[in-house]
């Protein structure tokens, strides 16, 4: 008898709409090969939505703040049931940009340059700051959002029109800009899954690039590159799955530059739609769809 897979998607972060269609796309996927499905939002009724479930696995297609920065793993985790990606103190390190900066930076990972900004400095404070450290153009981006939410390339003349966007945010991250190509690669369980490039019409891979296809975003693999940078970067890639403690699948992004991998981030919990990176990748090097879902379901645990 096929599993009863509970999934957990929507939520009310800055990515809900990426996480609704990961989950029915996930839940598709999974009702087409029999497994037994039921999508929930984890709002007050999640725990008695469990308990009448009675699922074997949950499927977490959470994004975003509560979704993959340690908050829902924790209820999970009270919940005694296997669920999928990374635990507790991986998924709170992977989110918090600064924290998993620091790791990089300790490990001797390439990763930008930044200084961090609370909002209490004066203006050309901040600008000599920035001229010191950094150099312009700049990007901004909050420490806690994913898939590109609020963050922005700034040059001197529109740095505070920007700042002023994410005066929400406690503290945000001011990081060089690299230029170069934005390539990202992805590892499942202890396999180097493989990597692909982005070719973004718009500035930068942002939200929209991601996520609208009307932003024709050329999707590159195999990634143009020698043999010797592809096994550079898949080892980088090994490397920082293995420092934050991550389990099942997760997707590191960089900036290539003078021959050079600069690490932004690692994602815990890749999307899983349509135009999601690491099914395409999968896909490319002979995983189906439910080959690569099967293998986030086995890999599911607590206490993690």
């Amino acid at each position: 008898m096929k599993k009863k897979i509970l999934i957990i998607s929507g939520g009310i972060s800055k990515e809900r709409i990426i996480s609704l269609d990961t989950g029915r796309q996930v839940a598709k996927e999974l009702l087409k090969h029999s497994y037994i499905v039921k999508i929930t939002e984890p709002n007050f009724k999640l725990s008695e939505v469990i308990k009448s479930f009675k699922p074997n696995i949950i499927f977490n297609a959470l994004h975003g703040q509560y979704g993959e920065d340690g908050y829902i793993q924790t209820i999970l985790e009270s919940a005694k049931i296997p669920y999928t990606h990374s635990g507790v103190i991986s998924s709170a390190l992977a989110m918090d940009k600064e924290l998993s900066k620091k790791i990089f930076i300790k490990n001797k990972i390439l990763t930008p340059k930044y200084i961090l900004y609370e909002f209490n400095k004066t203006k050309s404070a901040l600008i000599n700051l920035i001229e010191k450290k950094l150099k312009f153009p700049v990007v901004i981006k909050p420490i806690n959002e994913g898939s590109s939410v609020n963050v922005f390339i700034c040059s001197k003349k529109n740095l505070f029109k920007k700042l002023k966007l994410l005066e929400n945010y406690k503290k945000i991250i001011i990081e060089e800009f690299i230029k170069g190509r934005e390539i990202q690669a992805a590892i499942i369980g202890k396999k180097k899954l493989g990597a692909i490039e982005l070719k973004p019409k718009r500035e930068f891979y942002d939200y929209q690039a991601k996520y609208d296809v009307k932003a024709k975003t050329q999707h590159l693999i195999p990634v143009n590159i020698s043999k010797r940078d592809y096994n550079d970067l898949m080892n980088i890639t090994m490397k920082v799955h293995k420092l934050i403690g991550c389990r099942g699948v997760s997707r590191s992004d960089f900036k290539f530059f003078n021959k050079k991998f600069y690490l932004l981030e690692i994602n815990t919990q890749p999307g899983m739609t349509k135009l999601s990176l690491v099914p395409e990748i999968a896909r490319y090097h002979g995983i189906s769809f439910i080959k690569l879902l099967e293998f986030i379901l086995n890999d599911a645990s607590i206490q993690k």
